[in-house]
């Protein structure tokens, strides 16, 4: 069951046994991306223990999601993001975000970190979101992403022989 929130969005937590995952599905409005970043990291903050990686986590989501909004579903109305989030109980997290526009070739975009590139106002967000998670892939033409952080916190028996 989807509850709906503040932010004109639509989400649902569920515990798989093993881990949990937090779905949400987005209109394509670039003023919802912020509420669903806070709501995903409440999520992970509930389920995880801090271990330093959440501003990581936090700005590849949110690169993720305008990129879904902005580059994938042009802001169309009718479109939708679909966004799940699963923490395990280590602590791994895993982000899929999913836009409906046409995709686009992931090998083709240019590297931000050339010197041609440098003045550009947009184009940093895949290279940031794959400086910033354990692994990154796209599939299905590039219409969606998918992104995992290991978690580096210290197990409980690791930290009680430190």
């Amino acid at each position: 069951m989807f509850a709906k929130n503040q932010a004109s969005h639509l989400s649902q937590i569920s515990d798989r046994g093993g881990y949990a995952e937090l779905r949400q599905l987005l209109p394509s409005q670039v003023r919802v991306i912020p509420s669903a970043i806070d709501q995903t990291l409440d999520f992970i903050a509930k389920l995880r223990k801090a271990d330093g990686s959440e501003i990581d986590i936090e700005v590849a989501l949110g690169e993720a999601l305008a990129n879904a909004v902005v580059h994938g579903n042009r802001e169309h109305s009718a479109k939708h993001v679909f966004v799940t989030c699963r923490c395990t109980e280590e602590g791994q997290v895993s982000i899929t975000v999913q836009d409906q526009g046409r995709g686009f070739d992931t090998d083709s975009v240019p590297d931000p970190t050339l010197p041609e590139n440098l003045l550009r106002t947009s184009g940093r967000g895949i290279y940031l979101m794959t400086a910033l998670m354990d692994t990154v892939r796209f599939d299905e033409n590039g219409t969606v992403v998918h992104m995992l952080k290991r978690s580096n916190a210290p197990s409980a028996e690791e930290r009680v022989t430190k």
